[in-house]
């Protein structure tokens, strides 16, 4: 997957993400986002909701539980890319 997005940080400044993977987990979507300005900075796991025109916003995890759950499985989809 190729796919790059723009999104604004808390200061409203562009930052350019690559779209690592987007996968499906209990009913919720979810994407796995690296920074493209700053290789060394953390790959980003969101939410992806949907507004009332569906279109797709992207959402933090607050839920430790959720997150880990997420993160697990992507540990997972990573591990099946690389055999």
């Amino acid at each position: 997957m190729n796919d790059k997005i723009v999104l604004l940080d808390e200061m409203g400044n562009e930052k350019e993400f690559q779209v690592l993977a987007t996968f499906g987990l209990n009913e919720m979507d979810y994407a796995v986002l690296l920074p493209l300005d700053d290789i060394n900075e953390l790959t980003y796991i969101l939410r992806i909701e949907y507004d009332d025109q569906s279109q797709p916003i992207l959402v933090g995890i607050d839920d430790d539980e959720e997150l880990e759950d997420v993160i697990e499985v992507y540990e997972e989809i990573r591990k099946e890319k690389l055999q």
